[in-house]
């Protein structure tokens, strides 16, 4: 995983979000579904990958999301 990328994982009885890099959580709950959700949000808004854990800490998927442009820069 790169620097940024987001992971969605289970660690202490809970569901968590971190972006690589970083230690701290920034988004947790009791189920997997809406922090996977906030997870996926964030990743796609910062147009970065998103990892998505099993329980036992194995991947289950991932996902890229590209950088989005701009639609108000145009070139020339």
């Amino acid at each position: 995983m790169a620097k940024g990328d987001i992971e969605t994982y289970y660690e202490d009885g809970e569901w968590k979000n971190r972006r690589q890099g970083s230690s701290r959580a920034f988004g947790k709950g009791p189920t997997k579904d809406p922090v996977e959700r906030e997870g996926r949000e964030a990743a796609i808004r910062d147009g970065v990958e998103h990892f998505v854990k099993r329980q036992d800490g194995t991947i289950q998927r991932r996902n890229t999301y590209p950088r989005s442009r701009d639609p108000r820069k145009s070139k020339g």
